[in-house]
């Protein structure tokens, strides 16, 4: 699913990662920790192509067999939308439009029609038990209905991969546990790869594999 090898980043002279080796297979839940400015959010940004690696010898970085060094900007944006989901600690929902609407936004920008697009968003947050939030903006929805509202929005386009930072920090003990138990049964129900970058010793035991960055390296 993913291979990366001789991840660095330099941010001026702060050398954020120190060649970062990763290999993630398809149905993984994979949790990356480490104490803060250890470089888990940067490397998270990089495996989503939300951000690029220094051009070095060495470099190698694929989803599915996809070399993403090769893609322009435009494939690379497209490669994005079509198979990565991101949630993040605060939920970034608009808060102009309903849940619904929320959810509709990576379909919309995919070319989905109004009217699938719909369909699929109601249908996952039927899933997520919020049948009866659809029309509701997020200042009336509670942390953790939001953030379920994120989820949704991460899953409508099917993505392969999804990538979380931090996304039960802000919620409450109870809202974060059910969150936490959520990923696995979307797992087990769609077969989606979940990387997750958590200070939650709970969520990071629970994956399947948990992964320690120390000063910019993943620790063997």
């Amino acid at each position: 699913m993913i291979q990366a090898k001789n991840i660095h980043k330099y941010y001026d002279d702060l050398h954020v990662l120190k060649g970062v080796d990763i290999s993630i297979e398809k149905g993984e839940v994979v949790s990356i920790v480490g104490a803060s400015g250890a470089g888990k959010t940067t490397l998270l940004q990089i495996l989503g192509t939300l951000d690029s690696a220094e051009k070095t010898d060495g470099l190698n970085f694929s989803i599915n067999n996809t070399n993403l060094n090769t893609l322009s900007d435009k494939d690379l944006a497209k490669f994005r939308n079509e198979h990565i989901g991101f949630i993040f600690q605060f939920h970034q929902l608009l808060p102009e439009f309903t849940a619904v609407e929320n959810v509709c936004l990576p379909a919309f920008i995919k070319g989905t029609s109004k009217n699938e697009a719909e369909t699929r968003a109601k249908e996952l947050l039927d899933f997520l038990g919020l049948s009866h939030r659809y029309d509701h903006k997020p200042s009336e929805l509670s942390g953790g209905e939001q953030q379920r509202v994120a989820v949704a929005r991460a899953l409508i386009n099917k993505p392969d991969l999804i990538f979380a930072d931090e996304p039960s920090g802000n919620l409450d003990s109870e809202s974060a546990e059910n969150l936490h138990n959520l990923f696995f049964k979307l797992r087990d129900e769609f077969g989606q790869t979940f990387v997750i970058v958590t200070h939650n010793d709970e969520l990071a035991n629970m994956a399947d594999r948990k992964l320690t960055m120390v000063d910019g390296k993943i620790m063997l």
